[in-house]
């Protein structure tokens, strides 16, 4: 396979120089549809388009911002990290204080602390696996990760794929944002604002992401030291006040709906990567072995975010559980934020902690602005020819905003956000990797016609698979406290979130057999 995809670059490097040479002549008269040309031709035939071209580059000269978009990269153009930075930019994305409302979520739905554990641990491996098999695209194709669903979901059909990315990286960015302004406000003993704090870590967040693939790489790679060890010594000094021993107080069905619901939301958590996982790999080259990407993938996910999330779990234990007052008078009168402050002591000690804790989510932010900027670009050639900062800065307004308008209301954000990220990430894993070990497993790809519509697959079986898990599956599987479908309604009470597991056996039902046919009709 990789033989062939090397084969493609060069045809592919030879088409590009071709195509952009012309570009501005072909694309005005629509003779051409190559993407990268008419965002090209775009550029130098409208004056702010132009401008704004312009300005990319002069701050990727003074400032070293990346200006590459989503142009696939030649094999002669990746410029690699070390490969172990795989691990460790997963590692600073999920060890932080963001991670913690997911865990948090379990005591208050009724389950015991060993109870949340298994349904972390099950539930957080199972999401990471997506992650981890859509990340090994990056390298073989040289594509960010939404541009790799196009050999899948055709030209067309990958633009909801990038819509449902977007929502996807800004309810992660909410809730960092809420939990961070939370914190900043602690810190002031709450004489700031949590609305000034949320638009504090939206503005560094912006500032870092800006500088694109190469920067992200490096700040990843140490961001997660200093998390890690005060994450430790957070749980040190809340575990007197933590009791494993107590029962959860749901049994029977109710039980099985809240592990089931609490194992969704953790899938939710670490599958969410998955639509732009390969975004941080398209850099190296595409002979690295699809197994090490994924291992280090795999286990750089896992690891960090079964171990904060657990943690959130125990402080929720020792809040909603145990009752330990200073504790759930905090969490009463100012949120997770509060708890942080009263758990961390002193109170000098306690304000730098969440200080420095509020730096860790950082890393998980940028990704995520970075990442929606590339996904915007991928909605057209007229996306395509707005630089990427200026995407990912309207991203941290809209994110800023909704961060403003929800930060009372963090526990009803994650609860019926996150959950209803898995319902299409797993579906999305699957066309990828069901189009890629079975119906490419000769072929490979043409990287020729990752931008020309005509040449890819029409997508309609993507798309019908995606929504038709979506719709006949997550709907009717899901337990929101805004709706509870038919079969989760089955569980009683507030039903059991099955969403996610219907959802998965429609699209491995219905893929093959539509991919089947939309290949015999159309060829391609």
């Amino acid at each position: 396979m990789s033989g062939l995809v090397q084969e493609k670059d060069v045809e592919a490097n030879a088409f590009n120089a071709s195509t952009e040479k012309h570009a501005t002549v072909d694309a005005r008269d629509g003779s051409i549809i190559d993407e990268v040309a008419r965002a090209h031709a775009i550029q130098n035939n409208f004056a702010p388009f132009r401008y704004m071209r312009q300005g990319e580059e002069w701050l990727d000269a003074k400032l070293g911002i990346e200006s590459q978009g989503i142009d696939r990269i030649p094999e002669e153009e990746k410029r690699p990290p070390s490969i172990l930075n795989s691990f460790f930019m997963w590692s600073s994305m999920t060890c932080h204080v963001g991670t913690l409302p997911i865990g948090y979520l379990g005591p208050q739905w009724g389950l015991s602390l060993p109870q949340c554990i298994a349904a972390i641990v099950v539930g957080t491996w199972l999401g990471a696996l997506c992650t981890a098999y859509c990340g090994t695209l990056g390298p073989k194709l040289g594509l960010r990760a939404i541009a790799t669903s196009r050999y899948s979901f055709g030209f067309w059909g990958a633009k909801l794929c990038s819509v449902l990315n977007i929502l996807v990286g800004g309810g992660f960015a909410v809730v960092n944002v809420v939990i961070c302004g939370q914190m900043l406000s602690a810190v002031s003993d709450y004489k700031m604002t949590i609305s000034v704090g949320c638009i504090i870590v939206v503005l560094i967040s912006y500032l870092v992401s800006v500088f694109g693939f190469a920067l992200i790489h490096t700040f990843e790679k140490y961001a997660w030291i200093a998390a890690f060890i005060l994450i430790c010594v957070l749980i040190g000094q809340a575990a007197p006040h933590v009791d494993a021993s107590i029962p959860g107080s749901d049994s029977g069905v109710s039980l099985a709906a809240s592990f089931l619901s609490f194992l969704a939301l953790n899938f939710s958590s670490s599958s969410g990567w998955c639509s732009i996982a390969a975004d941080y790999y398209c850099n190296y080259p595409a002979n690295t072995k699809s197994l090490k990407i994924f291992m280090l993938t795999l286990w750089g996910v896992t690891f960090p975010t079964i171990f904060v999330t657990i943690i959130g779990a125990a402080l929720a234990n020792a809040v909603y559980v145990v009752e330990y007052p200073p504790y759930a008078t905090a969490d009463h009168d100012h949120g997770l934020g509060g708890v942080l402050l009263s758990v961390y002591h002193p109170i000098g000690w306690a304000k730098f902690c969440l200080v420095m804790l509020t730096f860790s989510v950082v890393g998980n932010n940028i990704a995520i602005f970075y990442s929606s900027g590339l996904s915007l670009q991928l909605l057209g050639h007229w996306f395509h020819a707005i630089p990427r900062f200026i995407w990912s800065l309207a991203t941290a307004i809209v994110i800023g905003a909704l961060a403003i308008a929800g930060k009372s209301h963090l526990s009803t954000i994650v609860s019926n956000f996150v959950s209803l990220l898995g319902y299409w990430t797993v579906s999305f894993t699957l066309i990828l990797l069901i189009e890629d070990k079975w119906f490419r497993r000769h072929e490979g790809y043409n990287l020729l016609v990752w931008d020309q519509p005509s040449r890819l697959p029409w997508g309609l079986a993507a798309t019908m698979s995606l929504l038709a898990g979506y719709l006949a599956g997550g709907v009717t599987g899901m337990a929101q406290t805004w709706y509870i479908g038919p079969i989760a309604a089955k569980f009683g009470g507030e039903g059991g979130d099955v969403g996610i597991y219907l959802s998965g056996a429609i699209t491995l039902l219905v893929y093959p057999i539509a991919r089947t046919y939309e290949r015999k009709f159309t060829g391609r």
